[in-house]
């Protein structure tokens, strides 16, 4: 029982470590978003109806759309080229950044 239970807390404990180091820092992504506002907006609001608010939005979510652009997985002509050059900790920071901007 001793072994099952140690068992359990290891692998929980491989499970969830990724999790947790998946926070960026915001104050970094704040510095790699110069390109983003054009669209998105200074403050993550958008300027225009047809470019996404990245205010509010939840990290993981960003960084999963961010990496899918990179990918090629999700299409969108004006992304491809904005995100080629950015390393998985560029986008965990930028992602970081707009998730903890106010929504207006």
């Amino acid at each position: 029982m001793i072994t099952m239970l140690r068992s359990l807390m290891i692998l929980m404990s491989v499970v969830l470590v990724p999790v947790a180091a998946a926070a960026g820092d915001a104050a970094a992504g704040a510095k790699k978003t110069v390109t983003c506002i054009a669209c998105h907006g200074k403050d993550g609001i958008s300027i225009a109806p047809n470019y996404p608010n990245l205010a509010c939005q939840k990290e993981q979510y960003l960084i999963k759309s961010i990496k899918a652009y990179k990918s090629g997985a999700r299409t969108e002509p004006m992304m491809k080229p904005m995100v080629a050059s950015l390393s998985d900790t560029d986008i965990a920071n930028i992602a970081a950044y707009f998730s903890t901007l106010n929504c207006k």
